[in-house]
């Protein structure tokens, strides 16, 4: 962890450096301004820092504030580092090529910044608007087996509410309505139902506002790897205070015949020095020759479901990048970022989330709900 945050912190460090030193080069106006520069990027750029620190030690509108600010500016971060670095290539391009004389240099970074200052809030207010429009996605499935009589069954699944200094009323309820809208048989959450501090979502008691058919009765949950981030011995008995069933490492048997597996976060042993049970501990609880459904936030060694006899596994954790070019990354990193995928007789789906991490931007990933429709045709 030591390791991880040395990393994360230097990273953020020189990003920052080099979105400095580009804008202060860039444009003049900043040379005879200096301290009014300085001053406001250092706030920009500890934002995000300072909110988390007094999130944890004094969570307040304050502290809401302040990550909301650091948030965007994260966005900007990104985007800004990536139109900055394209820029500078087509500089030294130019430059070398003798397209661009030198007297030409000054106006060029002076455009340059200003495309890329454009460019970058674009993007960012339209992944903001895209982040405020949650979609439903439908998936139809067959398990070839029998279900105690039933032979069609609905799933509402949501994951990565992340509930806390951005997400937070107004989203809760959008989503209650949704739920209901879809009419479940089920309803089951994958995790992350808080973005990491409590402190933000019991001040308003966020929760509370989760209200639809199933929200109460009809709901299970297994953890995410932020319910661990923020203290798992307060985050967990909170949601479970609102009537929320979280499974941890537990299978349970609803209307009599379906199994659902709820797995630990694989993240647990990193907060808290607690594994979780392997799968194949976690079958022995279960008859194979009823449909199996396997809850697991983090879209790891998909095998493993499909050599255990899972029938249909529900992930989220991935949010498909969130924020364009990032989901080409987590395409890479997991076998299913986003979508459906199916290995032997195991269907595995993972959600994009329904809330986001950091900025509430997203380009190149939906927010979303997803409902399953099963067809047990088994005799």
């Amino acid at each position: 962890m030591a390791l991880f945050f040395i990393i994360v912190f230097s990273v953020y460090f020189l990003v920052n450096l080099y979105l400095f030193i580009k804008g202060y080069r860039a444009v003049s106006y900043f040379h005879g301004n200096h301290a009014i520069y300085i001053t406001t990027f250092i706030i920009l750029a500890l934002s995000f820092i300072i909110g988390k620190v007094t999130e944890r030690t004094h969570p307040s509108v304050f502290s809401d504030i302040l990550n909301i600010i650091g948030s965007f500016w994260l966005a900007f971060m990104l985007y800004g580092f990536l139109l900055f670095f394209i820029s500078d290539i087509i500089y030294l391009i130019f430059r070398f090529s003798g397209i661009l004389p030198v007297e030409k240099v000054p106006e060029f970074k002076k455009w340059a910044y200003i495309s890329t200052i454009v460019v970058s809030l674009s993007l960012i207010v339209v992944g903001f608007i895209n982040a405020l429009i949650p979609v439903t996605r439908h998936y139809e499935i067959n398990i070839s087996k029998s279900a105690c009589g039933i032979k069609n069954f609905r799933i509402a699944a949501v994951s990565d509410i992340h509930l806390g200094s951005i997400i937070r009323k107004r989203s809760i309820v959008k989503l209650s309505r949704m739920l209901s809208d879809v009419k479940p048989d089920v309803i089951f959450l994958l995790g992350d139902i808080v973005d990491g501090e409590i402190g933000p979502v019991m001040r308003n008691d966020l929760l509370k506002y989760f209200n639809c058919p199933k929200c109460r009765d009809g709901l299970l949950a297994i953890t995410g790897n932020h319910e661990f981030i923020g203290g798992a011995s307060v985050t967990i008995p909170y949601i479970e205070k609102n009537g929320i069933r979280i499974l941890k490492d537990e299978a349970v048997v609803i209307d009599g015949c379906i199994q659902v597996i709820g797995r630990l976060d694989r993240d647990g042993l990193r907060y808290r020095n607690e594994g979780r049970k392997p799968l194949s501990k976690l079958m022995e609880q279960v008859d194979s020759s009823k449909p199996v459904i396997l809850l697991d936030h983090q879209p790891f060694n998909l095998d493993e479901a499909e050599k255990a006899g899972v029938d249909l596994q529900l992930s989220g954790h991935t949010h498909n990048g969130q924020m364009w070019p990032l989901n080409y990354i987590t395409k890479k990193i997991y076998e299913v970022s986003s979508g459906y995928k199916k290995k032997g007789n195991t269907h595995i789906i993972v959600s994009s989330g329904f809330g986001i991490w950091g900025p509430r931007v997203r380009l190149g990933s939906r927010p979303e709900i997803i409902v399953v429709d099963i067809t047990f045709s088994g005799n």
